[in-house]
C-alpha cells in the first residue's frame, strides 16, 4: 500500500499487559487505541477529579495496543503534506473513542475534539503526523521513514485523547487534540493556524512532546528555551575569479559559527550535557554551514538566543563587502525560535516530579544546536503553553538511537505510555485550572 492508500479497518484494541501571555495557573498525555463508548471507565457521581490512580489505570490497560499502533504508522511514513493514510487512521481512533473529528484541516490535518462533563478551560495538544524526506536523514536515505519519533507523538496524542475519553466523567473543560502535517518542512502549523484552529476551538493554550535523547522513564522541561529558528543567505560573486573568491568567502562566513554539527556519539553526548548546564557554552551559540558552487555562496543557519539573527546577518553583510560586487540577499525573514514561557515550563516540571517523580525530570538551558527549527514555535507566537522531550533511549543503547534524523534511530517503546500517563495528567490539570 502507497501512502496516497486510504484503508478501512476496525479500530486496535488495547490489552492490559507563549510567550506573550503566561498559563493562568499549574504534561497532557493519552493512552488507548480502541474506544467503547467514551466515560464508560468511570461510573456516573459526582465531579471527581481525574486521578493519577485513574489515568495510570486506563494506560496500563491500552498499552499494548498502542504500541501496535505505533507499529502499523511506523511501517507506514508519509512525507510532509502527504499523510493521506496516517491521517485516515487517526480520524478513524478518534471517532471511535466519541470524539469530535474535522479533517482536511490545512492539508491532511485532524482536529479531534473532546468536551469533559464539567466546566473548564479549552486547552490544545499537537501532533505532528509526516515522516523525515529521505534528504533530511543525516547521512541520507533511501526513503521517507518516522527517524524524528513522529509516529511516537501521534500514538501519545491518540492514547491521551482514549484515556481522557474513558474518563470524560470525570474531565472538567475541553481538550483540543491537533494532529499537525508538514511540521518537518515547517509548513504544517501555520496551514492549521491559516485555518483558523485557535480561533474556532477557543484554544486557551498548547503543549506538546517530543522525543528526545534522554533515558526512557525521563522527561526534559524547556522554560525559558526551546529550539532555535533558521535562516538562510545567498551571495553571488562576479568577475574572473568568482568561483575562487565565493570558495574564501564561504570559509570566511564558515568561521561565524561557535558551534560545529556533531560528528561522533561523543560529541552529541556533550551538547545533550551541556543543554542542561546553566549558562552554559549552549547558552548563545551560532551553528552555520556555507558552502560554494561555481560563483555562489549557500548559508544555512540557527542561533540562540533568536536576537542573534540581526547580528549574524550584519556578519555576513560585512564580510561580503570586502568582495567587491558581491550580492548579497536574505530569501526571508528567519523563521522563528521556539521559546517557551519560563513560568510556564516551571510548572509542568513541578506537575511532572509529583507525578513520575523527581528524578525523572530534567531541565533545559540551551537549545540543541542541531535540530532544525520546530514550526511549533508559531502556536506559542500566539497562545501560552509547553514543549517538552519524552526520553526514548533505550539503557546501553547508542545515543544515536534516541536523537531524532539518525538513521539507526531506534525509540524505546515503553515511552509510550510513560507520555501518554504524564500528558493525560497534565491536560486534565490545566483544563481544570482556575
Amino acid at each position: 500500500m502507497t501512502h496516497h492508500e486510504e484503508r478501512t479497518a476496525r479500530p486496535l484494541t488495547g490489552r492490559a499487559p507563549a510567550r506573550r501571555t503566561l498559563l493562568a495557573g499549574a504534561a497532557a498525555a493519552g493512552a488507548g487505541v480502541a474506544w467503547g463508548s467514551a466515560g464508560s471507565a468511570v461510573a456516573g457521581g459526582g465531579p471527581l477529579p481525574v486521578t493519577r490512580r485513574a489515568v495510570d489505570a486506563e494506560a496500563a490497560r491500552l498499552e499494548r495496543g498502542l504500541i501496535a499502533l505505533r507499529r502499523d504508522l511506523h511501517r507506514h511514513p508519509e512525507t510532509p503534506g502527504e499523510e493521506r493514510r496516517t491521517a485516515g487512521v487517526v480520524a478513524r481512533e478518534l471517532r471511535a473513542g466519541g470524539l469530535a473529528v474535522t479533517t482536511g484541516v490545512g492539508g491532511h490535518g485532524v482536529v479531534g475534539v473532546l468536551r469533559g462533563v464539567h466546566p473548564g478551560r479549552t486547552v490544545a495538544y499537537r501532533a505532528d503526523m509526516d515522516a523525515v524526506p529521505p534528504q533530511d536523514i543525516i547521512g541520507g536515505g533511501p526513503a521517507a521513514a518516522h527517524l524524528c519519533g513522529h509516529d511516537i507523538h501521534t500514538t501519545v496524542a491518540l492514547g491521551v485523547a482514549r484515556v481522557l475519553a474513558r474518563l470524560r466523567t470525570r474531565l472538567s473543560g475541553t481538550v483540543v487534540f491537533l494532529f499537525q502535517p508538514a511540521e518537518e518542512s515547517l509548513s504544517g502549523a501555520r496551514a492549521l493556524i491559516d485555518a483558523g484552529v485557535l480561533e474556532r476551538t477557543g484554544a486557551e493554550e498548547i503543549h506538546a512532546l517530543h522525543c528526545g535523547p534522554f533515558p526512557v522513564g525521563r522527561f526534559a522541561t524547556t522554560a525559558g528555551y526551546g529550539l532555535p529558528g533558521q535562516d538562510k543567505a545567498e551571495m553571488t560573486l562576479s568577475g574572473p575569479d568568482a568561483p575562487g573568491a565565493a570558495g574564501r568567502l564561504a570559509a570566511e562566513i564558515a568561521a561565524l559559527a561557535t558551534v560545529s554539527q556533531p560528528q561522533t556519539p561523543a560529541d552529541l553526548a556533550r551538547l545533550v550535557a551541556d543543554a542542561q548546564v546553566p549558562g552554559g557554552p549552549l547558552a548563545r551559540f551560532v551553528a552555520l554551514r556555507a558552502s560554494a558552487r561555481d560563483n555562489t555562496v549557500s548559508v544555512s543557519y540557527r542561533c540562540w538566543p533568536e536576537e542573534r539573527y540581526r547580528e549574524v546577518r550584519a556578519d555576513i553583510r560585512r564580510l561580503a563587502a570586502s568582495y567587491p560586487g558581491a550580492a548579497v540577499s536574505f530569501p526571508a525573514a528567519p523563521f522563528p525560535a521556539m521559546v517557551c514561557p519560563e513560568p510556564d515550563g516551571r510548572r509542568l516540571a513541578r506537575h511532572l516530579r509529583r507525578s513520575v517523580g523527581r528524578g525523572a525530570v530534567a531541565e533545559l538551558h540551551a537549545a540543541f544546536p542541531p535540530f532544525s527549527g520546530e514550526d511549533f514555535a508559531l502556536y506559542l507566537d500566539r497562545v501560552p503553553g509547553t514543549y517538552t522531550f519524552l526520553g526514548v533511549r533505550t539503557p546501553g543503547a547508542p545515543l544515536t538511537t534516541a536523537y531524532p534524523h539518525f538513521p539507526d534511530f531506534a525509540p524505546d517503546e515503553r515511552a509510550i505510555g510513560l507520555g501518554v500517563r504524564a500528558m493525560a495528567g497534565w491536560l486534565a490539570e490545566r483544563t481544570s485550572a482556575a
